[in-house]
């Protein structure tokens, strides 16, 4: 059965979950901006308690652009303003990449903390972009 949107429901679903688990990341790295004493979840466990600020500042970055890549995504799977990726097909492949590098970023931590929380959440962002990248348009 398909979705409104025209597209198969497992697009659609794989969509919503990208933005779901992105929404869990990039609550986490506000909150590390804003000072949460989480940092050894975070930066290969760098910092035990709260980052420094120059650090904050790029906690702050990365939360932003993940809020970009779930917009891309929602688009890409018709969720969103599909016409935003339409023209620019290689865009719905730039969150598949992240995710990739992030995943194998997180797997190497020194942190246990940091690669039993953060892995399994990459390789859900991992999976449900690479469905749309691929599926979706």
């Amino acid at each position: 059965m398909g979705s409104t949107t025209g597209l198969p429901d497992v697009v659609v679903i794989a969509g919503i979950s990208y933005v779901l688990a992105t929404t869990l990341v990039a609550g986490f790295q506000l909150a590390l901006a804003l000072g949460a004493p989480w940092g050894e979840y975070a930066m290969g466990g760098a910092f035990l308690a709260r980052f420094p600020p120059a650090i904050r500042i790029a906690a702050l970055v990365q939360g932003v652009v993940l809020i970009a890549l779930a917009v891309v995504v929602l688009s890409r799977a018709g969720l969103v303003a599909p016409s935003f990726v339409r023209g620019l097909p290689w865009l719905a492949w730039l969150p598949v990449v992240i995710s990739a590098v992030s995943v194998a970023m997180n797997a190497a931590s020194r942190s246990p903390r940091e690669r039993r929380l953060w892995v399994p959440v990459g390789m859900v962002l991992l999976a449900s972009s690479l469905i749309v990248a691929q599926t979706a348009g």
